[in-house]
């Protein structure tokens, strides 16, 4: 079998040691490599088995360089682990491919829906998810919520609960969409973690009820298997071009089951772990489909 390259790892230590215990119980010799842009203080970097130096992936020299790492290093696969470096990657898929390199990350299509919210709030709603009500910027009601429609990390988020809490950075800002405020008293807040084969059916969903969320992700949680599994099954089972993990982030309210779609992050979420020890080892399900082409066949 061929090493395993993570990118951009920074602190995911976690999934790096995942990758390293799964890999190694198929062939102790096989590497687990990362990248990043300061290897030195990297923690993920630190313990795996070598850190590589890359440029910042919005660099044009980025993917020249992360391809001759590995061409040089004998990787098979590699794993992105950021927003900003999938449209890219999934971009140069077929430069990687020729070389007998997968890249785990779904289709440029795909991606472009992800990396803009009103594109992702057209998804949902195509497949029979509902989304948060979008208000007119221009004759607001209250309460609303505003996010910018290219954001991550929980950036730029804003909960307006009346007129006088507008802000001129609020009004003026020019990427921010104004939409319906979901009542976390009412609703529980969900990011499901789900797996996607080469033959671009969903093999695992795992709900994580969020305790505590930082930077947009699941610090805190619980996996709960629950009305999120078939509900997202019915509506998701067959996605064109999606392959490997995505996490999905939304909101339920288990009284009348409403589901309500806010956004769809096409890598490996934060969280992953807990989904990890609730037996959903997705770093084996790469291995067994793209080293040892074994199908999963998890539904």
């Amino acid at each position: 079998m061929k090493n395993i390259l993570i990118t951009s790892a920074g602190k995911r230590v976690v999934l790096v040691e995942f990758f390293k215990k799964t890999i190694k119980s198929f062939d102790n010799e096989v590497m687990v490599y990362t990248t990043d842009m300061n290897p030195l203080l990297a923690p993920a970097g630190v313990i795996s088995d070598k850190c590589f130096e890359v440029p910042r992936v919005t660099a044009p020299e980025y993917i020249s360089i992360l391809l001759s790492i590995c061409i040089n290093n004998n990787i098979g696969m590699v794993i992105p682990t950021i927003d900003t470096e999938l449209l890219i990657l999934s971009e140069n898929k077929g430069m990687f491919y020729d070389k007998g390199i997968s890249l785990i990350v779904s289709d440029f299509s795909f991606i472009q829906l992800c990396r803009d919210k009103r594109k992702t709030g057209n998804l949902f709603q195509e497949l029979g998810i509902r989304i948060p009500k979008p208000i007119d910027k221009h004759n607001l009601t209250f309460p609303l919520f505003a996010k910018p429609y290219d954001g991550s990390l929980s950036k730029d988020l804003f909960v307006v609960k009346a007129a006088d809490e507008l802000t001129p950075e609020i009004m003026h800002h020019p990427k921010l969409i104004f939409m319906e405020y979901i009542d976390k008293a009412e609703y529980k807040e969900f990011t499901v973690d789900m797996y996607y084969g080469k033959d671009y059916y969903v093999k695992s969903i795992v709900p994580r009820e969020g305790v505590e969320i930082r930077a947009g992700e699941i610090n805190k949680g619980y996996t709960r298997k629950n009305f999120l599994v078939e509900f997202l099954k019915e509506r998701m089972s067959y996605l064109p071009g999606v392959i490997g993990c995505i996490c999905i982030q939304l909101f339920y309210r288990e009284s009348d089951d409403d589901v309500v779609g806010i956004e769809i992050n096409p890598r490996f979420g934060g969280g992953y772990p807990l989904s990890y020890y609730a037996k959903a080892d997705f770093p084996k399900y790469l291995i067994q489909e793209y080293f040892k082409n074994k199908k999963n066949l998890l539904f």
